[in-house]
């Protein structure tokens, strides 16, 4: 049995502004911004701001986008359609990096998944 898709990407020297790419990614999918459970009048932190995620959705697709991590994933297995793959080859765009720091461990690698036909 094969497990359900799951990737998990990176960036490394720069920011994400989940802003500015949830607008861009609204007009082709359904984003919803997370609540922040974190309570800053009694909390310091120096990546508070960091906790900040959205939700995006395609098709069978979805994926959390933070502003250093995105994590693609299915509910249930099933093949990407058109839409999810677009998606995906957004977020690959933006989230270059299959491992958190540039040092030679902690590889994150790509389920195998299939397309449905067009």
């Amino acid at each position: 049995m094969r497990r359900k898709y799951s990737y998990v990407r990176y960036t490394w020297w720069r920011e994400v502004d989940i802003d500015e790419l949830s607008r861009e990614l609204s007009t082709e999918f359904e984003v919803k911004h997370l609540p922040n459970p974190s309570n800053p009048r009694y909390e310091f932190s120096l990546f508070m701001d960091a906790r900040r995620e959205a939700l995006v959705k395609a098709d069978t697709l979805k994926a959390y986008i933070s502003r250093f991590r995105t994590v693609l994933f299915q509910r249930e297995r099933t093949p990407f359609t058109p839409r999810d793959m677009e998606l995906r080859r957004r977020l690959l765009e933006v989230y270059l990096r299959n491992r958190p720091l540039p040092f030679l461990w902690a590889f994150s690698e790509e389920e195998p998944f299939e397309v449905a036909e067009q």
